[in-house]
């Protein structure tokens, strides 16, 4: 799946700050920053689905996601855990979701 390739851009980039990198940059204000748009994003997929336009729904989706995987893996995680842990979950109780 792709989001495994862009989970091994991210770390990659945060790894190997390059000059123009919009991952580097946003790095560069520390975790905080990238929580701050985390929060953003959230906030823009509510407003996306409220308005009931899955265009834009699926676009502020992708944003969060994408700013979702950068602070995982600013904290070392991976979205494989992430998956795993929903695996198990599943497992625990088959039937919450």
């Amino acid at each position: 799946m792709f989001i495994d390739q862009l989970d091994v851009i991210i770390a990659e980039r945060l790894a190997n700050k390059q000059s123009g990198s919009y991952i580097a940059k946003l790095s560069d204000g520390g975790l905080d920053r990238v929580l701050k748009k985390v929060a953003e994003e959230a906030g823009e997929v509510i407003i996306a689905a409220k308005n009931g336009v899955a265009t834009d729904t699926i676009h502020e989706a992708a944003d969060l996601l994408f700013h979702l995987l950068i602070t995982l893996s600013m904290s070392g995680i991976t979205f494989d855990d992430v998956l795993a842990e929903l695996e198990r979950r599943h497992q625990v109780n088959p039937h919450r979701t």
